[in-house]
């Protein structure tokens, strides 16, 4: 079974091609939602994120996201250890995910993957990109965050400028009638590469 990442800066609509794919067929697991629920639901992750971040970092079991992202937006290196701490559980329970699907390949949906470094854990990668103004304008709608706020999460995510020498698709999505015209055109060369 091929493995495919799919990947894009904060507001390029990666989550909207995911379920572009979703129904051509295509099993997508969306790392985002899973880490939120193994945050949750896993017992050593919650202690080694209390040991990190402190016990503010949960509401009554459930997941502080506010405070979390007030504290590691703001400092890389913390970032960067809540990663560590993370991203393995994910690509664990990914992995036991992928292999209970019955596709001719598997779709990852995931922010991060050219910066962790991780595009060798895929045969493809499919970047999603648009144009910065678009992406911020997507975001301050969407969560009601300001201009401010999303622009200091962009800097913590490579510009597509470096993506695109790495990605192996690229997909421009600005109009959702031509995206999905190019995705159909994407599955169909990649159903061939299996």
């Amino acid at each position: 079974m091929m493995v495919v990442g799919l990947t894009g800066g904060i507001g390029s609509g990666k989550s909207t091609v995911a379920k572009m794919l979703e129904e051509l067929g295509v099993p997508v697991y969306n790392s985002d939602i899973e880490a939120k629920s193994l945050m949750v639901n896993s017992k050593v992750l919650k202690r080694k994120i209390v040991e990190l971040l402190g016990a503010q970092s949960y509401n009554e079991n459930e997941l502080n996201r506010e405070y979390i992202a007030s504290r590691v937006f703001k400092d890389r290196a913390l970032l960067q250890k809540l990663n560590e701490i993370v991203h393995p559980a994910v690509r664990k329970h990914f992995i036991k995910w992928s292999k209970k699907q019955d596709h001719p390949y598997v779709v990852q949906e995931t922010a991060l993957l050219f910066e962790n470094g991780s595009n060798y854990l895929y045969d493809k990668t499919i970047l999603v990109t648009a144009p910065k103004d678009i992406r911020v304008a997507r975001i301050v709608a969407r969560d009601g965050s300001t201009k401010q706020q999303v622009l200091q999460r962009m800097q913590n995510q490579l510009g597509d400028e470096q993506k695109l020498a790495l990605a192996d698709f690229v997909i421009e999505n600005i109009d959702l009638d031509r995206t999905a015209i190019k995705l159909r055109a994407l599955n169909k060369a990649l159903l061939e590469y299996c």
